[in-house]
């Protein structure tokens, strides 16, 4: 039996992910503890694992960080970013840090685990390795490895073969390091001066690839290729759908094959604003002769039209195990699980979204062919319309997404972690000294 500490930025998808890690390790036998806002308390202790709380200088509102920064409202693509790394992840990281560090003093951990946003973590893998223990990045974003094959993370731009793509992206490098994130990065550095005596060790959004493990939850076919990944990496595979006991709405017996089904999702914490994507997709496809399943993401059924066209049909939560293999096309703002979950059952996308580590995911959705990125938050219907029957029409996007299927249900995300920790904790790898 193990010991571990998890620790997690408070945000809906950030800890949800993390929360099916904790119940495995408990459900192994090893003690959990986990360090996040106190808004997840009772789920947290749902998992079987012992709730921590941030201190409050690092408690901040992740869920609603509008409300916390009027400024952030309107930002997007690398404004939006900086934005963010600035003030909800660099500044809350030294509290961070004494809390982990107050944690350690407590009792005996074999690894802390730690989404990759969780800055307080960066800053503890800077210690000497004697001196903490193993520190293991949980990828639950896209990768955002830095690579002489692969643009920097943020910008959501795709790869570019041969020697003319490596001196772009080198440019590109250059160009995000010192100009866009530059003044976050030398806040950064100066940060962990004052908190470990030495700078970050290189990009702030890069820091996951030098910790001792990063367990990327996804496959190689998913992401960019790197010829320089760093060996800490390890692609573990996705994360299974949670497990739901939720009942089917009285309209499931329509998903019976007789007509396509497109599913639209905004997800669970960017669906204040249904004019972004499900409504366009409502309006786009009304005509169409498929079954729209809107999901409001917990929101309430009135947030949507009284009126809807007879081809919708509406739930606040689906069960996704039982769904997407019900589904031709999901249109999605890009969130990373659902978008594993769908590729999982070789389910083709339309993505749009450009905010946060949404440029990403649908970069790569479209770069990977399983897909269409509309590059953009606002598609108009028209929009897509046009890509969902270009999607549906075309086979090459529901080829390529079973195969991604096949390559993902080969790979299982716990097993996976489970050999990284193994091979730390028997084994401890030091990395990113």
């Amino acid at each position: 039996m193990s010991s571990y500490l998890i620790t997690c930025t408070p945000a809906h998808g950030h800890v949800m992910p993390l929360l099916q890690i904790a119940r495995h390790l408990v459900s192994r036998g090893d003690t959990v503890r986990f360090l996040t806002s106190t808004r997840y308390a009772d789920r947290v202790r749902a998992s079987g694992a012992q709730f921590l709380a941030l201190p409050d200088d690092a408690d901040v509102d992740l869920d609603d960080a509008d409300a916390a920064f009027p400024e952030r409202v309107g930002l997007t693509g690398p404004a939006a970013l900086r934005f963010d790394i600035g003030n909800l992840f660099v500044r809350p990281a030294p509290a961070q840090l004494a809390a982990v560090r107050a944690e350690l003093a407590v009792g005996e951990v074999d690894a802390v685990l730690t989404e990759p946003l969780f800055l307080g973590a960066a800053l503890l893998q800077r210690l000497p390795r004697e001196d903490r223990p193993p520190v293991v990045a949980l990828g639950i974003f896209p990768l955002g490895a830095k690579s002489r094959d692969a643009a920097p993370f943020g910008l959501g731009v795709t790869p570019l073969p041969g020697w003319i793509g490596r001196v772009r992206n080198a440019a590109l490098t250059v160009i995000a390091e010192k100009a866009v994130f530059g003044g976050v990065q030398r806040e950064a550095d100066a940060m962990s001066l004052r908190e470990t005596g030495v700078p970050l060790g290189g990009f702030v959004l890069d820091w996951p690839s030098r910790a001792d493990a990063l367990v990327q939850f996804t496959v190689e076919g998913f992401e960019y290729p790197r010829s320089d990944l760093p060996a800490t990496v390890h692609f573990a595979g996705p994360l299974a759908a949670p497990g739901s006991d939720l009942a089917v709405p009285e309209w499931w017996a329509q998903l019976d094959g007789s007509r396509p089904v497109v599913h639209v999702t905004q997800g669970t914490i960017a669906n204040t604003d249904f004019d972004q994507l499900v409504l366009p997709t409502i309006a786009g496809l009304a005509a169409s002769d498929v079954l729209v399943v809107v999901s409001t993401g917990g929101r309430s059924r009135d947030a949507l039209p009284a009126q809807l066209p007879d081809n919708v049909r509406v739930a606040e939560y689906l069960p996704y195990d039982r769904l997407l293999p019900l589904v031709d096309v999901m249109v999605t703002n890009g969130g990373y699980g659902g978008v594993q979950q769908a590729l999982g059952h070789g389910v083709p996308l339309v993505a749009a979204g450009q905010t946060e580590d949404k440029v990403e995911v649908c970069a790569r959705i479209g770069w990977s062919g399983a897909g269409l990125n509309l590059k953009t938050n606002r598609p108009t219907a028209e929009q897509i319309a046009r890509s969902v029957g270009r999607v549906l029409d075309a086979p090459s996007f529901r080829e390529r997404a079973r195969a991604l299927a096949a390559e993902l249900s080969s790979a299982r995300g716990m097993d996976g972690l489970d050999r990284v920790l193994g091979s730390l904790i028997e084994s401890p790898v030091v990395a990113g000294k």
